[in-house]
């Protein structure tokens, strides 16, 4: 799921993953790659290799079913909180341990936190790719989690939950989340609390680690010129050892029926912000691939209906934008946009206008063919790098299925004109949506 995963899951972009970007390195002229094999450790340990001899670099990447949803309402933040904290040392390796064996052979590691899950990444160069398992799994049961360490750590989180609220879009987003999915864990904030995050302990945070952090829980993705013998072998060597906890991970329930709501709030700058949020289609339900090209032709190009209708004819906004994310048990999507503060009222209603037309009268041929092609080019572009391929890899394996993301792009081939219309009807209800506008103080 690609452009999906363009837009998602960066919480600097759209409220949802705490990440940083990376590049990897690109591949050659165009070669025939075999698609990636699935192996299951006898400790439950799932393990994703896919041999792509045109990579310069090898990707390395742990997955984790861990994410804020699973968080208790008095632990909100640590699985944010413990991504931070798993690369300043561990029982083996002293603090400072990323800068020698990763960056300074050349290598780049981060770490994401989803409402779904955590995953860490690293690109090395490919003759490093055993030691790099070897590092993550030490790092996956391992962290000394320092006293010392986490009581400094506090002070960049909160700093980190001060500049997401100074960012209006990033604001914006996170506020939406909280409306659409109101009560629901989805619904709450990711960094969690200036006054949980201040008062925890490395007991607390070391529980959550030892509950989550089980083979039962692990993806460990592999993708570049391996050999595919020597990485299961070092997989069952290291992640292999670790005995089962017969953890079981609690099941989601689905978001309730969305309540329609309205916000205005005032924020010091210069232009509004507006957003529209509606419940959409969870990751795996069949009317996924419909509602990804249906917001695309809303709202993720130039060429599409809000952009040409309120920022080019009509010279409403400054910028529109539509996105959809899908999740593991709901989706939302969402329409922002930045604006004067005169044009809000007008804005809502053209907005909805333009749903409305794609409601009564669908879309056309060369619309849904542009919006086919652009996922398509999104594809080609995830696909470039090793790092790109184990992403979507890996995240279907931790919260959909392997099977569902290579078959996906046909999928989107597939759907017709009546089936995205019909999606408008479903999911993009012109009375029951979240609205949320961010205003200047008045002058």
């Amino acid at each position: 799921m690609h452009r999906m995963m363009r837009i998602v899951l960066l919480f600097g972009l759209g409220g949802l993953v705490v990440a940083a970007c990376s590049s990897a390195g690109k591949a050659g002229s165009p070669i025939t790659v075999e698609g990636p094999t699935r192996h299951v450790l006898h400790n439950g340990v799932r393990v994703l290799i896919q041999e792509y001899p045109s990579s310069q670099v090898v990707a390395v990447q742990l997955w984790v079913r861990a994410g804020s949803r699973d968080e208790a309402a008095a632990e909100l933040g640590l699985a944010h909180y413990l991504e931070h904290m798993l690369f300043k040392g561990t029982t083996t390796r002293s603090k400072g341990f990323v800068d020698r064996d990763v960056e300074g052979v050349g290598g780049f590691v981060n770490a994401g936190t989803s409402l779904d899950f955590t995953y860490y990444y690293v690109v090395m160069p490919a003759a490093r790719a055993v030691a790099t398992i070897e590092m993550l799994a030490d790092i996956s049961v391992n962290s000394s989690l320092d006293a010392t360490e986490l009581e400094l750590e506090k002070k960049v989180v909160i700093e980190e939950m001060r500049l997401s609220e100074d960012t209006p879009r990033r604001h914006l987003a996170r506020q939406l989340y909280g409306m659409v999915f109101d009560g629901h864990p989805y619904g709450r904030s990711m960094l969690g609390t200036p006054e949980i995050i201040q008062k925890l302990t490395r007991e607390t945070l070391l529980g959550f680690y030892r509950r989550h952090y089980v083979p039962e829980s692990f993806t460990l993705v592999v993708v570049g010129p391996v050999d595919k013998a020597a990485i299961i072998q070092e997989a069952e060597r290291t992640l292999g050892r670790l005995p089962r906890s017969g953890f079981q991970r609690l099941p989601q329930s689905l978001p309730a029926t969305l309540t329609p709501k309205k916000n205005e709030v005032q924020r010091p700058g210069a232009l509004a912000y507006l957003g529209m949020a509606w419940l959409g289609p969870k990751l795996d339900h069949a009317d996924t691939p419909a509602v990804e090209l249906l917001v695309s032709i809303l709202g993720q190009s130039r060429s599409s209906r809000l952009p040409q209708s309120l920022r080019e004819r009509q010279a409403l906004v400054n910028s529109v934008s539509a996105d959809y994310t899908p999740l593991e048990a709901g989706g939302m999507i969402m329409v922002t946009a930045q604006l004067e503060s005169e044009n809000l009222a007008r804005a809502e209603s053209e907005t909805l206008r333009e749903i409305r037309r794609i409601r009564d009268q669908g879309v056309t041929d060369e619309e849904l063919r542009r919006a086919i092609t652009g996922a398509e080019a999104d594809h080609a572009f995830q696909s470039e790098t090793a790092e790109g391929r184990a992403r979507s890899f890996g995240r279907a394996e931790t919260i959909w299925r392997l099977s569902e993301e290579l078959a996906f792009i046909d999928r989107l081939r597939s759907v017709t004109p009546d089936q995205i219309r019909l999606a408008a009807r479903r999911y993009l209800d012109l009375e029951r949506y979240g609205r949320l506008a961010f205003v200047p103080p008045a002058r």
